[in-house]
């Protein structure tokens, strides 16, 4: 339990915190006009009470006192939640009420193709099947409407950013955001030059082999290949040519069933966390997937648009990896420390998410039949290899766009956003297009300088499969797999720093080197 300032901000932030996840949850299941304003209202409460500056100053000085470790602890947790919101209530307030404004329209957004409004999930299955380069390229410019529709106003946001971390005595938002997340940005910069250099090679060889496979497909020259011709609309994933098409042993299945087994099997109780979950598409209702822990005392929600396909499968898997770790903590841990930092979160999603292309849980948990199940296992080795060079490459991007929006919002976003595409992930711009396509992805607007974190999350992941590996003879149905990922990473919650807790979970310090055994030549 905590005491002293940290008690009595806990008490006081409890409830505010419960009330804005839920007023978020609701925004994001249908995006009505007063969904939006009770979004607005519970941030700006929230937000008011981290901005109490006699509160804040409490924090600090009891910080140089010191005192007991996960008091302590707790301070340090405050004064980084705190710290952001040291600035005047009318630049907060202008803030939370354009996220919310942008949020809410990526909600309802929708784009067109053949003159009908359709979803994401219909987008992307045009650019994994269509063999027709002008429908594909309908649907993957109608996957980029959104951003015609909120770039004016993310580039603002990112102006009001920098405003109050300028106030705060910091560079850019995207500094501050980095020191109140305890991440380092030498470190990171390094960890990211790092990642650079031991996928560089091995994807561009990876890529070339694609390219002459589609251009096969599409009957045109490697070099008339453009971003369309790839089966995702930000080319974060890699097509089948690049991998191995599972859809087919997804279809018809119950996706929930199968994430209920692939849990349990673990030990993992997961019905609670589906019965509050959102799980299927609609019209007004975020098209994305996400979980969020709404009370830190056990109310934890998924948000998705399940179809039955691998994609799906992932991202289920996924999202509930988050909601176990959320269930995980220590029961008598401070509501304070209660709660999970995004490295170690992200990985254990990564890890989680990863089974629906794991060749041992393809036999145990879908039943493939095992001769089946070992003809995969070459194949889905190189898919692996695949998935982790093209989504290193576009974290890559993600992060050197943001790192330079936030060093200047006024600059030409549009031809920058390309710059970074045509450097990491070696595609083709459209020739001639000015279209504010970086603002479609919808982390840049509402959850800034966070991508840096899911390639943090998949060399972590690597290092807690070979722990697993070794210490548990595997992940699928191992008790012991359950035990270590629950002594060592759940139960602390926040009470351990998330790179100590990295290094006590798998064994070793964050290293880019696990990263690069995958990847590298068999």
């Amino acid at each position: 339990m905590a005491s002293g300032i940290a008690a009595e901000l806990e008490a006081r932030l409890r409830p505010l915190t419960s009330a804005r996840n839920g007023s978020w949850w609701d925004a994001n299941v249908e995006a009505t006009e007063e969904n939006e304003q009770r979004r607005t209202a519970s941030d700006l409460a929230y937000s008011d009470a981290l901005a109490d500056g006699e509160a804040f100053a409490s924090v600090e000085a009891a910080r140089r006192n010191g005192g007991e470790s996960l008091d302590q602890r707790g301070l340090d947790l405050l004064h980084d939640l705190m710290l952001r919101q040291q600035v005047p209530g009318s630049l907060r307030a202008r803030i939370v009420e354009l996220e919310a404004s942008v949020g809410s329209r990526f909600v309802r957004h929708r784009g067109v193709v053949r003159g009908e409004e359709v979803d994401d999930n219909e987008i992307k299955r045009i650019l994994r099947e269509s063999d027709d380069p002008n429908e594909r390229r309908e649907a993957w410019e109608a996957s980029k409407t959104v951003g015609a529709a909120v770039a004016d106003d993310v580039r603002q946001l990112a102006r009001l950013r920098n405003e109050a971390a300028r106030m705060l005595g910091y560079r850019d938002w995207f500094a501050l955001s980095l020191e109140t997340d305890e991440m380092d940005e030498a470190k990171l910069a390094a960890t990211l030059e790092e990642a650079d250099r031991a996928t560089a090679e091995p994807f561009a060889r990876w890529k070339s082999a694609l390219d002459a496979k589609l251009a096969a497909r599409f009957g045109c020259a490697t070099s008339e290949l453009r971003p369309w011709h790839y089966a995702d609309p930000f080319f974060q994933d890699p097509p089948v040519e690049g991998g191995v098409d599972l859809d087919h042993l997804f279809r018809g299945r119950d996706l929930l069933e199968l994430s209920r087994r692939t849990f349990g099997g673990l030990g993992f109780d997961v019905d609670g966390i589906l019965e509050r979950s959102d799980l299927f598409p609609r019209a007004a209702k975020n098209q994305h997937a996400f979980c969020i822990d709404i009370d830190r005392d056990g109310d934890v929600r998924v948000l998705a648009n399940v179809v039955d396909d691998r994609s799906w499968m992932e991202t289920m898997l996924h999202e509930l990896g988050h909601g176990v770790y959320d269930l995980g903590f220590d029961g008598d841990l401070a509501w304070l420390l209660r709660d999970v930092h995004l490295v170690t979160t992200e990985a254990t999603a990564i890890l989680f998410g990863g089974l629906a292309g794991d060749r041992e849980w393809l036999q145990r948990v879908l039943e493939l039949e095992p001769n089946d199940a070992a003809a995969l296992e070459a194949p889905l080795r190189a898919a692996r290899v695949a998935e982790l060079l093209v989504f290193t490459r576009w974290v890559l991007v993600m992060n050197g766009f943001e790192r330079r929006l936030y060093a200047d919002p006024d600059a030409d976003l549009d031809a920058l956003w390309w710059e970074q595409v045509a450097r990491y992930q070696l595609l083709t711009p459209p020739e001639g297009r000015s279209a504010p396509d970086w603002a479609a992805k919808i982390h840049i607007a509402i959850a800034p300088v966070y991508y840096h974190t899911y390639l943090y999350g998949s060399i972590v992941a690597s290092q807690l499969r070979e722990a697993l590996e070794s210490e548990a003879g595997g992940f699928v149905e191992r008790a012991a797999a359950r035990e270590l990922l629950q002594e060592r990473l759940f139960a602390p919650g926040q009470s351990v720093r998330w790179d100590r807790l990295v290094e006590r979970a798998s064994g070793k310090p964050l290293s880019v080197q696990s990263l690069a055994r995958e990847v590298a030549p068999a």
